[in-house]
């Protein structure tokens, strides 16, 4: 195995961007959706499996998702909460089965693997991992292990997705590639955009808003894009940088020292993720007999996670992707909300049966 801890920063950061523009860019000719997101985290994996010390900063982590933020802003209006508010029924059973189906994996995580005191209940929330991650601590879980499984949930849900999406869009995909400009002509709209998706993120943390950085220019951008006061501009060289961006702080997490500490039940974990997302999945196919959704769509919408992830596949994918935010956004918030509530229930009372 190779120690990255050997080579110096420069040497590290170097073998990161260079590998990751050879497969990025090699996913890209095969028409893989979200080609340049998906190969930069497998990168950050495989060289923080072997020790890599180099991470990505968190401001430049930010600033990733709120030019996400404006790129989705795009394709929002307040229309898309007429489906949501007709069908609130159905959006209510998915979002509660989503969270139901987490608790009971995580319940039996807890009891009948060797992951450390409640980590398992935790680890195995649909999102909202930092929450997650602060709280788990204060109820015997390994922070450590908890943000491994959370981490790990990011990787598998963005692969299966990018898989069914290529699947799906068939010789679509390369007419999707086709029509990408890497270098448009830009005018003043162009940094008016930066203003945005800034000023956008930094509202959005100083307001405590989950994952604020992508929802604060998001709503803002969608606001003026859709009223026609501003034309939000995010070229795909800009959007290359930021998919890379958030690959690389995805890959890097992924370190040795907790990727050995998680082997052992590293397989009941990974049966407890590909659960869930077929679980998922088989909403999603429900969705498809009662809305007028295709399954692509459908199967964006329900994938448990995460918000930002998704969001890139959906923006390079022929689906309609106002109802897979406002699915994902929902689905990040009743995570939020509920998911602490039912980890602190399910992890007071496993201690109290333990006693």
């Amino acid at each position: 195995m190779l120690c990255m801890e050997r080579f110096p920063a420069s040497t590290q950061w170097f073998m990161l961007l260079a590998v990751s523009l050879v497969l990025g860019f090699g996913l890209q000719v095969y028409h893989v959706p979200a080609a340049l997101l998906l190969g930069p985290m497998l990168v950050g994996v495989v060289m923080g499996l072997n020790g890599a010390t180099i991470r990505i900063p968190r401001p430049l982590f930010f600033a990733s998702n709120a030019v996400l933020g404006c790129l989705v802003a795009q394709s929002l209006s307040l229309s898309i909460l007429t489906p949501l508010v007709k069908e609130w029924p159905l959006v209510l059973f998915i979002l509660l089965s989503t969270l139901v189906a987490s608790g009971l994996s995580g319940w039996l995580l807890m009891r009948y693997s060797e992951l450390p005191g409640t980590t398992g209940t935790w680890g195995a929330s649909p999102g909202g991992a930092s929450a997650m991650v602060a709280m788990a601590g204060d109820f015997g879980a390994d922070v450590r292990l908890v943000a491994f499984m959370q981490y790990l949930r990011v990787l598998m849900v963005t692969a299966a997705a990018a898989f069914v999406a290529r699947a799906s869009l068939g010789q679509d995909a390369q007419a999707n590639s086709a029509l990408m400009v890497w270098f448009p002509a830009l005018d003043w709209r162009f940094p008016a955009t930066l203003a945005v998706a800034f000023s956008g993120a930094w509202i959005g943390r100083r307001l405590r808003i989950p994952s604020g950085q992508l929802l604060g220019p998001m709503i803002i951008g969608s606001m003026l894009h859709s009223t026609g006061t501003l034309t939000l501009q995010t070229p795909e060289w800009l959007l290359a940088l930021a998919y890379a961006f958030i690959g690389w702080s995805v890959g890097l997490a992924f370190t040795r020292p907790v990727f050995l500490l998680a082997l052992r039940t590293l397989p009941k974990m990974m049966m407890s993720i590909v659960t869930l997302m077929l679980l998922c999945g088989g909403m999603a196919l429900m969705i498809t007999h009662l809305l007028s959704v295709d399954i692509l769509t459908a199967y964006l919408a329900t994938s448990p996670g995460g918000l930002d992830s998704i969001a890139i596949i959906a923006a390079g994918s022929r689906v309609d992707i106002a109802f897979v935010i406002a699915m994902q956004t929902l689905r990040l918030f009743s995570t939020l909300i509920f998911s602490p509530i039912l980890s602190r229930y399910i992890s007071r009372h496993a201690v109290v049966s333990a006693a």
